[in-house]
Order: structure tokens, then C-alpha cells, then sequence
């Protein structure tokens, strides 16, 4: 019998959620440095959630064009960074919609994700409302393992643990 999990041609997969934030660094470079070193890839999710006010439909697709537009600069820009570091081509995803739901979507679509990398904000709000949910809610249910790098540490400590 052939373990499908256990096939030369699946590769296994970080997927990591962008955005703007600066912990978000933090959780780019773990991924690469783990996938680096198991030989595995990266996917870098971008989701465009719809705008706050839907009064104009004209503006709103504005709205959503610069958006996508700003992802596939800020995924390029990553893009180039995590080559010169580690010589990964990273997958790029960019979707619209609620990022709870996309993210999910993607796991269930792609089974050589083997591990979601998100980051904490060091900052006193809590780690955010994604990370809560998805660890929180959904900790026992989760479909692969989640890690949760905190925004705060260097790229020495993170290199240190990779």
C-alpha cells in the first residue's frame, strides 16, 4: 500500500499570511528558514477583505484593484528578499474575501501545506484577532499545525530556533 503523505513528487509547504504588519517579517522568515532547511516551499497568502462601505460600486473596485496591486508589489518585494536569503522561489496566493475563510479554502485545496506560520504582535492588544481564532477556537479542529512566532524576536533569535 502507497502513503500519498509519503509520495517523492509532494513537497512539504509554509504558508504564511502577509500583511502589513511588522511582526508579519517575523513569521516570513521562520517559514523560509524551517523550509530551507527540511527542503520544503513557502506560500505567501495576501487576502483582500472587501472594503468597510459598498455605497459605490465603482469605487469600491477601485479600491480592490490598488489593493491587489499594492499585495502583488509588497509580495514581490518579499519575493526578492526571501530568494536572496535562502534561494526559495515562494509560492504567491492573492484572494478576495474574509481571510478566516480564504485561509482555510487554501489549506483544504493544497495538502502539501503541512504547517501555518503566523505572528504574534508584541504589542499589548493581544496577538490578534486571527491568531486567536485559529488557536483559540479552532486549536483542536485544525486541519495542520499551527506556529505562532512572537513579532518581537530578532532575525538572530529566529535563526536561532529555525
Amino acid at each position: 500500500m502507497v502513503d500519498e503523505n509519503s509520495s517523492p513528487s509532494r513537497r512539504n509547504k509554509f504558508l504564511v499570511v502577509v500583511d502589513d504588519t511588522p511582526e508579519c517579517k517575523s513569521a516570513i522568515r521562520f517559514a523560509c528558514r524551517r523550509a530551507w532547511h527540511v527542503g520544503g516551499g513557502v506560500i505567501l497568502l495576501t487576502v483582500i477583505e472587501p472594503p468597510d462601505f459598498q455605497h459605490w460600486m465603482g469605487v469600491g473596485e477601485v479600491m480592490r484593484q490598488e489593493a491587489r496591486d499594492d499585495a502583488e508589489q509588497l509580495l514581490q518585494e518579499l519575493a526578492e528578499e526571501i530568494q536572496r536569503d535562502t534561494s526559495i522561489v515562494p509560492e504567491f496566493v492573492i484572494r478576495d474575501g474574509s481571510k478566516k475563510e480564504q485561509l482555510l479554502a487554501l489549506i483544504e485545496e493544497d495538502p502539501d501545506i503541512r504547517i501555518l506560520v503566523l505572528a504574534a504582535s508584541p504589542d499589548s492588544g493581544g496577538p490578534g484577532p486571527l491568531i486567536k481564532n485559529l488557536v483559540g477556537e479552532m486549536s483542536g479542529t485544525f486541519a495542520i499545525p499551527i506556529t505562532v512566532v512572537p513579532g518581537n524576536m530578532t532575525d538572530r533569535q529566529l535563526d536561532a530556533v529555525t
